[in-house]
């Protein structure tokens, strides 16, 4: 797909999942309601996800990096498996903004973070993954694997 394109649809998905343009506070409650939600970094406080969600963060210098609409279509591509999973995505690409992510994880360009449930990070990485090679780092938690067998049991 051209470059061109590729930042038009991914623009345009964003705008369909839900990013907000104006900025207002996303609570877990929302996240619940709408667990396919893409928010921005500036509108959220990490600490209301502890317990509820993970946090995947995806950080760039701006958003017509081509890592970062990359991992926006990775994403894109498969949105029951983040729900599944239990995953808010965060995105950040103003760094004059100085969020408060920006502050604890201090990225340099793109940045992929995974923040558990706990509130741990479980990685990072400076290249755009795709939904399986995410999913099965999350499947591999401890935290994660514990629900899964929460889920067995009950069922």
């Amino acid at each position: 797909m051209k470059p061109i394109l590729r930042a038009s649809f991914t623009f345009l998905f964003m705008a369909l999942a839900g990013i907000p343009a104006a900025a207002q506070s996303v609570t877990p409650d929302d996240w619940i309601a709408a667990p396919d939600q893409f928010v921005d970094a500036s509108e959220i406080n990490l600490n209301d996800f502890l317990w509820r969600a993970r946090a995947i963060v995806v950080f760039a210098d701006t958003p017509f990096d081509p890592r970062y609409i990359e991992q926006m279509d990775n994403l894109g591509a498969d949105i029951p498996a983040l729900v599944e999973r239990g995953v808010i995505v965060i995105t950040d690409t103003d760094p004059t903004a100085e969020t408060a992510l920006r502050e604890r994880l201090r990225p340099h360009g793109f940045m992929l973070v995974l923040i558990d449930k706990d509130g741990t990070v479980a990685f990072r990485k400076p290249a755009p993954w795709d939904m399986r090679e995410i999913g099965r780092s999350i499947d591999k938690s401890p935290l994660r694997q514990q629900e899964i067998n929460a889920r067995r049991i009950t069922q």
